[in-house]
């Protein structure tokens, strides 16, 4: 099985903000992404992106895992974005607004071309009509070794801008593009992160849509604020008595009796070897998450 890394919560730090790069040492998010792009004004662009790749070369950030959102290279400032991010060597690079392949051939390329470290990977916002149309052709470019892409996040307020749909509790004109989204990146080996959700006064809202997420597949959350991050890291993080059930799928198929079988009755139900394997990734993200926490 390939390593797990927990993905449980994704939080969105504006660029021009010094003290909030200096707070996000402190925080329990599994991810950090430091963004150049929407949370930072025009005028201010240059100074967030020389803040961000400072904090990011000079560490600090632990086991958190650090993402640097540039702006799109067809803005102004996304060609020194992507080079100033791949001299800091940040975990990944969050493209936004990408809409087709092609998008993500051209960071690759740049990316190939500035030197940047094998250990960079590339994560694409999914945040326009045409990024859900064209959803499995962009997460087939993961097989594009040079595009790097290795995660998707979900942009759903722009999605909603771009087609006039309501946010709307629930999210029920919302989960089709969000399941379509989430199974062009399963098809592909790709993780997948839910949108953000916008009301800071919610907590029963934030925890409604988080288990949400979660019962849909996805691997964790995009956070607006640090008050949202312990109830996205609960609920994205196995519950002990799903641990329980995974420890005890996997203990009875190690049983001689059950080698060479192909589905077992454990508690009163059917349990087959797919479910093994389910189990076992249950197992190891509890165990990638006790390790980030020791």
């Amino acid at each position: 099985m390939i390593p797990i890394r927990p993905r449980r919560s994704a939080l969105y730090m504006p660029g021009s903000n010094a003290r909030a790069l200096e707070k996000a040492k402190t925080l329990a998010a599994d991810v950090m992404i430091f963004d150049l792009e929407d949370a930072v004004a025009p005028d201010r662009k240059a100074q967030a992106r020389e803040q961000v790749c400072a904090a990011v070369r000079a560490g600090g950030y632990g086991r958190r895992e650090l993402v640097i959102r540039v702006n799109a290279l067809d803005t102004p400032w996304g060609e020194a974005d992507l080079a100033a991010a791949v001299a800091a060597a940040p975990d990944a690079v969050l493209v936004p607004k990408v809409s087709s392949a092609e998008t993500l051939a051209a960071v690759g390329l740049r990316l190939r071309r500035l030197g940047a470290a094998e250990r960079t990977r590339v994560w694409a916002m999914i945040e326009t009509p045409l990024a859900i149309l064209r959803a499995e052709s962009i997460a087939s470019a993961a097989h594009d070794v040079d595009t790097r892409l290795s995660c998707f996040v979900m942009g759903t307020n722009d999605l909603a801008k771009d087609t006039r749909a309501r946010l709307l509790p629930g999210r029920a004109v919302m989960l089709p593009w969000l399941m379509t989204v989430l199974a062009a990146a399963r098809a592909h080996g790709l993780d997948i992160l839910d949108g953000v959700y916008n009301h800071l006064t919610d907590p029963e809202g934030l925890r409604t849509e988080c288990e949400q997420g979660r019962d849909g597949g996805f691997d964790g959350k995009t956070l607006i604020h640090p008050d949202q991050i312990a109830t996205a890291n609960e609920i994205f993080a196995p519950a002990p008595d799903e641990i329980g059930k995974a420890k005890t799928i996997v203990a009875a198929f190690e049983q001689p009796e059950n080698a060479g079988k192909g589905a077992i009755s454990l508690d009163g139900r059917m349990v087959e070897r797919l479910h093994v394997e389910m189990a076992k990734r249950t197992l190891a993200l509890a165990d990638a998450i006790a390790a980030r926490s020791a």
